[in-house]
This record gives C-alpha cells, sequence and structure tokens, in this order.
C-alpha cells in the first residue's frame, strides 16, 4: 500500500515537472516573438532615422533657422514653420493643460459616480481615437465660422487643445489613482478640506503622471497635419507673426494669436511634393528639426518626473 501510494506521488511529481517544461517552452517561444516583433520595429525606426539624418544633416546651418521658406531650394529655411510651430503649441498648452487637469480633478474627486459621468466618462475614452480630422473640421465650422476666429494660430491652438484634451484627462485621472489613499485619509483626519487634499497633495504627488500625460498629448499635437491644413494653414509664408507693443503701428500684446501662420509638417509637406530633389534634402532636415524638438520635450518631461519623483515622501 506504501510502495503505491510512493508510485502515485513520484508519477504526480512528474507529470508536474513535464507540465512546467512546457509551460516554459512556451514562455522562451513567447519572449523570442516579442524580442523579434521590438527588434523589427526598432530596426525600422532606426533605418528610417539614419536615412534622414544622413539627408538633411549636411543642409542644416545657421542660415537655415533664420531664412523664410523660399522657391529656390538652397534660400529656402524654417523661420516661419518653427516659429508658428512653437506659438500653437504654447496656445495649446495653455489652453489644454489647465483645462485637462481640472476635468479629471472633477471627475475623479468630486463628480458623484451616477449614468451622468458614466456617458461623460465613456465620451472621453472615445474622443481619444476620434480621427484627427474630424477635429479639423469641428474646428473649421465652430472657430472659424460660428466665432470668426479665422484662420489664425489661436484658432489652431484651440483645434490642437481639443485633440489632445482627452489624453490629458485620462492620464491625470490614472495619475490620481495612482496615489495610496491613507494620503487623502491622513490629511482628512487633520482637518483638511477637499480642495486643500487635492491641491496640496493629490496634483502635487500626482504631477509626474499628470506631466508624462501631457508632454504625450503635445508630442502628438506638434506633429498633426490633417487639422491644420482643414482650418486654413498656409503653405508658403514669408512673414513672421507681429511682435507684441511693436512695429508700425505698434501691435497690441496679442495680435500676434489673430495671425496667419505655417507649422513644420505643412512645410515639410510642401517641399517633399515638390519634384527637385534639393527641396526633398530640405524636407528631410526640416524632420530632423521636427524629431529632435519632439525628443526635447520628451527628455524634459522625463529629467522634470525624476526630479519630481525624487522630492515626493509619501
Amino acid at each position: 500500500m506504501a510502495n503505491d501510494t510512493s508510485l502515485k506521488r513520484d508519477r504526480s511529481a512528474q507529470e508536474l515537472r513535464a507540465i512546467i517544461r512546457r509551460h516554459k517552452r512556451w514562455d522562451i517561444l513567447f519572449g523570442l516573438l516579442g524580442l523579434l516583433a521590438l527588434s523589427i520595429g526598432i530596426l525600422t525606426l532606426a533605418a528610417l532615422f539614419v536615412d534622414m539624418a544622413v539627408a538633411g544633416i549636411p543642409r542644416l546651418s545657421a542660415e537655415f533657422f533664420t531664412e523664410f521658406p523660399s522657391r529656390r531650394a538652397s534660400q529656402a529655411g524654417i523661420l516661419s514653420a518653427w516659429v508658428g510651430s512653437a506659438l500653437v503649441m504654447a496656445v495649446t498648452a495653455l489652453v489644454a493643460v489647465p483645462l485637462g487637469i481640472a476635468g479629471a480633478v472633477y471627475l475623479e474627486e468630486y463628480a458623484r459616480k451616477n449614468w451622468f459621468t458614466d456617458v461623460i466618462e465613456i465620451n472621453i475614452t472615445n474622443l481619444a481615437g476620434v480621427p484627427s480630422i474630424i477635429y479639423g473640421l469641428l474646428a473649421l465650422g465652430l472657430f472659424v465660422y460660428t466665432f470668426g476666429l479665422g484662420q489664425s494660430i489661436l484658432t489652431a491652438g484651440l483645434t490642437l487643445a481639443l485633440l489632445i484634451l482627452p489624453i490629458v484627462i485620462t492620464t491625470t485621472r490614472e495619475a490620481l489613482r495612482s496615489i495610496p489613499q491613507h494620503v487623502r485619509e491622513a490629511a482628512y483626519a487633520c482637518g483638511a478640506s477637499q480642495w486643500q487634499v487635492v491641491s496640496h497633495h493629490l496634483v502635487p504627488y500626482g504631477t509626474p503622471g499628470i506631466l508624462t500625460g501631457v508632454i504625450i498629448g503635445l508630442s502628438r499635437a506638434i506633429g498633426e497635419t490633417a487639422p491644420i491644413i482643414t482650418i486654413g494653414a498656409l503653405t508658403f509664408i514669408a512673414f513672421l507673426p507681429p511682435v507684441p507693443f511693436q512695429g508700425e503701428p505698434p501691435a497690441g500684446m496679442f495680435d500676434w494669436l489673430f495671425s496667419p501662420f505655417t507649422v513644420m509638417p505643412i512645410q515639410i509637406f510642401n517641399w517633399t511634393s515638390r519634384p527637385d530633389p534639393a527641396f526633398h534634402q530640405n524636407a528631410a532636415a526640416a524632420s530632423f528639426v521636427l524629431v529632435f524638438m519632439t525628443l526635447g520635450m520628451n527628455a524634459l518631461a522625463i529629467w522634470l518626473r525624476y526630479r519630481l519623483r525624487k522630492n515626493i515622501k509619501w
């Protein structure tokens, strides 16, 4: 009887080891497939980036950043394009970040959980996946024709702010949810109001995650072309928006908001659509600059997130 029990235990142990070995083989196979997929993606991106850098870096010079676009490829620059991109992104950030954070705080900390907030949450999630051209059509009808803002920097900034608003709201809510509940309970136990808990504890502690979402949204916005073309951005522009309180007659503080504009993606599209290879080299150089603008934004976000996380003490 004892021998039969011992044999059954040995057989069970062998079957268990066989199952473990079989599962380990599947784990190894899945890991290799994942590594292969990652390698294909990284190598493809690296090849495209190297090709762009080889074609574009010889064209980079001080004049390339300080000259306006021209019909002659050797004299063309990206001054109006990078200035326009910077101004549009400034308007986008100033509109989307406060509204997105405020909306996320309300939904996560103040709003009652009922069917109305469920509908809002579902719509926010769905809006994050809407094609960008739809936002361009919405902005064309709302900002350009209804509000009369024209084809201006303000219209472009508001359009891109609507585009990234769902991203900012979603990531901010996730950052607030990641804060341990005992932080809230401790603050309430000390007599803090709900606003003090939010402003003194939740938002500061969630800033690294919020910042990550903001930079993800801005990185998407800086490369968008379809909504900007839809609202009427210019493909060729040889002037800059008016500087506040300068010029003849003197410009007002916010006159630049209503100025015509162009942005880097549109300038790149304009050059790539021309048959002259010299303009294709200009497009590669401008693409290289746009990539580094995006990488610089992400690097700044990573550095700020690292500094903020070092200062957080639970």
